[in-house]
């Protein structure tokens, strides 16, 4: 009898591309898939009708529950004067008090039968938990980021912190399956509640996605140059490129940036003004988004990529964004800061990987013109080719993910 998967994601199906790559394989390796997941985001709601159509598995969107904001607000309220009396918050109200669609997955996951239910994000965790004590099922988790170690400092964070951190003291001991995105965040979740440290399944992509042959390296006339990219679903302030554009002052190789983003709180105009003011406007540019399908071919123009992480919080700290893995499947070698899990990274990539300060511009701007070295340059290209086909892609990375999901259900039939 054929196992039934059932995956619980609070985005839409365009949102999150590690839910794609998870029901696909869980699909092709004989299991029955659902995925459940939001309906929230208009602009999305094509591109989740596309791949709705195409996908083998079956999809189930949620509208946005009535009333969900003011269910939120009181949660919220009722949580802090808890808190406040030194009361314990139980799980639903902590989980219902961020602006999330908490209860609209309450309400429907649950309905869905299933053998194995997988929660992406916190705000799916008391759904699939739910579903998976109703229908006597096993309870997944996997851990994109390290969600309780998001908090940035600012305004509220500590309460929406402690909020994210009771739910999942009470849901992740039970489950039977976690992954993690990062080692490090694997060993952080393990370390904060008592747990098996999860299988690492990382952030890469199919093969299929790649360019069929790598971009040659450019010679170089005249002044030596470097094309960088940096991608992203939001242009933001605190993901290093300030630094980035001030060691692009400091260069002797003509630095030129594109950012890919939505600029919509006028961030990417913010570095635009930064790019100005150290008379750099013609060299920095801001491009639309793109489908995440496209992201691999796009990133294939460029000599360099971007993944520059601060240490804005614990999780940023120790993430491996999806970027890093993104160019070496392209082919292009990554320039990465000196966070703990890109450092660890950076010894298995070789010449593809160039580590840098954010505090020191004018060391990023030296392993800028050193790149700039045809020869250097076309090493790290060639080294960040190879890696993408023989480690960093969905075929190899699956198995992991495979081999816990199976390794979940052999348990189980050892305990009966």
């Amino acid at each position: 009898m054929r196992h039934t998967v059932c995956i619980v994601s609070p985005g839409n199906l365009a949102s999150n591309p590690r839910v794609l790559k998870e029901a696909d394989a869980l699909q092709g390796a004989g299991y029955d898939v659902t995925t459940v997941v939001c309906d929230y985001n208009e602009a999305l709601r094509q591109a989740d009708d596309e791949i709705e159509a195409a996908a083998p598995w079956k999809v189930i969107r949620v509208p946005r529950a009535r009333y969900e904001g003011l269910v939120a607000r009181m949660a919220a309220g009722l949580a802090r004067v808890l808190s406040a009396a030194g009361f314990a918050v139980p799980v639903g109200v902590a989980a219902r008090s961020a602006r999330t669609p908490v209860a609209a997955l309450m309400r429907r996951a649950p309905e869905v039968p299933a053998d194995l239910y997988i929660a992406h994000y916190v705000a799916a965790l008391p759904a699939a938990a739910e579903a998976a004590r109703r229908h006597g099922a096993l309870l997944g988790f996997d851990a994109e980021d390290f969600h309780s170690g998001e908090g940035t400092g600012a305004p509220d964070d500590a309460f929406r912190t402690k909020m994210i951190e009771i739910v999942e003291q009470a849901v992740l001991p039970s489950c039977s399956h976690m992954t993690a995105a990062a080692p490090l965040i694997g060993k952080a979740y393990a370390a904060r509640y008592g747990l098996a440290e999860p299988a690492t399944v990382l952030n890469v992509f199919p093969l299929s996605m790649a360019p069929p042959q790598p971009e040659p390296v450019r010679t170089q006339d005249g002044t030596p140059t470097i094309r960088a990219y940096w991608f992203s679903q939001t242009i933001g302030l605190d993901r290093g490129l300030q630094a980035f554009i001030h060691a692009m002052a400091r260069t002797r190789t003509r630095v030129t940036l594109d950012i890919r983003g939505s600029n919509r709180w006028g961030h990417g105009d913010a570095l635009l003004a930064l790019a100005s003011s150290l008379d750099l406007v013609d060299r920095v540019r801001l491009l639309p988004m793109a489908p995440p399908g496209e992201m691999v071919r796009l990133a294939a123009d460029y000599d360099v990529g971007l993944s520059l992480e601060t240490d804005v919080s614990e999780n940023r700290r120790i993430c491996l964004t999806n970027k890093i893995f993104t160019y070496l499947l392209a082919g292009v070698p990554v320039v990465m800061s000196d966070t703990p899990a890109q450092t660890q990274l950076a010894r298995d990539l070789g010449p593809a990987a160039r580590l840098c300060s954010l505090a020191d511009p004018a060391g990023l701007a030296e392993t800028l013109d050193a790149l700039a070295s045809p020869t250097i340059l076309a090493e790290a290209s060639a080294t960040a080719w190879r890696l993408g086909r023989e480690r960093y892609n969905w075929e190899k990375e699956q198995d992991v993910l495979l081999q816990s999901v199976a390794a979940a259900f052999a348990r189980r039939e050892t305990i009966r």
